[in-house]
């Protein structure tokens, strides 16, 4: 009887079913649901009153600066999307940083990313505990710890989701997506429709430069007021190793969402102003419910429930990405090596979702603590700026990586120089204390970096607490092969 090795098939099908990696489970449409899902959030709804009020009320102005803003947007996505189809894999910024420009600069990202984006989580989570509270009190304000208890229990419904089924999160962010999408739909079709034919109504776009020319101080921060608005385009990057076919849906979703939102954003603000003026605009508490009021007054309130659901949909695609940055970052030793293990039924980054959801939720308790991330908002486009940098620096360095999609090369060059203005500019025109706190925050990671990273400093005991709680948690170091799968 021979002894040699069985080539059995069924066995190589065992071999692979037994590999633990991510799966690549995200379709083009749930890619479009992510994307779009982290752009629109509450802003258009409540107060899209920025770009118009540093306009000085000029519509035209403000209009052309929408319309920029998510050119600029696109511009960015398209830079992500020629890295993303290049270097599939978790982590968005944070992958492309450290391969272009070196491990130091991307972990001074995750450490920045690992307090901001949680923070912002919850204050995500916060905002839809005020909506979705609010109806049940009329004009009195809902308790505190009602409102947390709420946001608590809505990021740990999230995170405990992402955290066991991939295709559920991305049902639950198509669903979601698709409600925001046929509420904005609403306000603009319903304004145009409805009043648009009116001529006082339209008046005003008749001579829509006529008003008063905002100077170059007021046009650069109504575009950082619009640039903030279209935030979020990047997330398609942090799912990129779960992406089916990336080299064709990642460039494909990019070219699909950023200019849908576009559309949208230009829309809805044309119905704002064709439904109400532009003081009452700026001054309006929240400009889709006073746009309701005078349009459907009779369902006036789908507008606060809209609203709630907009917010769900982007703290639902932000907590799924948040978790893929985690597991990327632990994966390259910046991070604990428990966070990025995979559950062994779903393998899904389970480590990484309660890590994430845990530091939001210790922003939730002293919510006072969300203040403080308010002044880092400049460490956004610091990233994307040397994001940016590192697809130029590797095509130089790397000519010969394979990339299945490639960005006209003016094209970043054009975003690292956008980033810079956006960083110094607040800091410049407003400068304050807190800045330079957030600057040597930024720096501290030096403090874990040299010898945690650099050194390799270690404590065995961490690997005891590490087996016990891979344990309890049924989690399992992921191949490292990135052409497995875990069917």
């Amino acid at each position: 009887m021979g002894k040699g090795k069985s080539h059995d098939p069924k066995d190589g099908k065992r071999k692979e079913k037994a590999k633990m990696h991510l799966k690549r489970n995200i379709g083009y449409v749930d890619g479009v649901s992510f994307i779009i899902g982290s752009i629109v959030g509450a802003g258009i709804f409540v107060s899209p009153t920025g770009v118009l009020k540093h306009s000085l009320l000029n519509i035209g102005v403000a209009l052309t600066i929408w319309t920029a803003s998510g050119l600029v947007s696109l511009m960015g996505s398209l830079c992500y999307a020629e890295l993303g189809t290049a270097l599939p894999f978790s982590g968005g910024e944070y992958s492309h940083i450290k391969r272009g420009l070196g491990s130091l600069p991307a972990f001074v990202f995750i450490w920045t990313s690992t307090f901001t984006k949680p923070a912002s989580n919850a204050a995500r989570a916060l905002l839809f505990a005020e909506y979705a509270t609010q109806p049940f009190y009329g004009i009195c304000p809902a308790p505190e710890v009602l409102k947390k208890c709420l946001a608590l229990a809505v990021l740990w419904s999230l995170g405990i989701l992402n955290g066991c089924s991939v295709k559920m999160a991305a049902w639950v962010q198509t669903v979601f997506t698709l409600l925001k999408m046929m509420a904005l739909s609403v306000i603009a079709i319903g304004g145009i429709v409805l009043v648009g034919g009116r001529k006082e109504s339209l008046a005003r776009f008749e001579d829509a430069f006529s008003s008063e020319i905002p100077n170059a101080s007021q046009i650069a921060e109504a575009f950082f007021q619009g640039l903030y608005a279209y935030g979020g385009w990047w997330s398609l990057n942090y799912m990129a190793e779960e992406m089916k076919n990336p080299s064709r849906n990642i460039p494909l979703t990019v070219m699909t969402a950023v200019p849908a939102v576009i559309v949208f954003y230009l829309l809805v603000n044309i119905s704002y102003l064709t439904v109400l003026t532009p003081k009452e605009i700026v001054s309006s508490v929240a400009v889709a419910v006073t746009w309701a009021d005078r349009v459907i007054p009779s369902v006036a309130w789908i507008i606060p429930l809209s609203v709630a659901v907009s917010i769900f949909g982007a703290l639902n695609s932000s907590m799924f990405t948040l978790g893929r940055l985690s597991y990327a970052g632990s994966q390259s030793g910046h991070l604990p090596v428990l966070i990025s293990m995979l559950n062994v039924h779903s393998c899904t980054p389970a480590p990484a979702m309660i890590f994430s959801t845990t530091i939001a939720s210790i922003f939730i308790i002293p919510s006072d603590l969300i203040t403080l991330t308010n002044y880092f908002g400049f460490s956004a486009w610091l990233m994307i700026g040397l994001t940016c940098a590192s697809l130029i620096v590797l095509r130089y360095r790397e000519p010969h990586l394979h990339r299945p999609y490639k960005v006209f090369l003016p094209v970043p060059f054009v975003m690292v120089a956008m980033s810079s203005f956006l960083v110094l500019a607040p800091i410049v025109w407003s400068p304050n204390l807190q800045y330079v706190y957030a600057f040597l925050f930024m720096l501290g990671s030096l403090i874990v970096y040299l010898p945690f990273i650099h050194f390799k400093l270690h404590f065995a005991f961490l690997d005891k607490i590490t087996c016990h709680l891979q344990l309890l948690l049924e989690v399992s170091p992921a191949d490292e092969s990135t052409e497995s799968k875990c069917e």
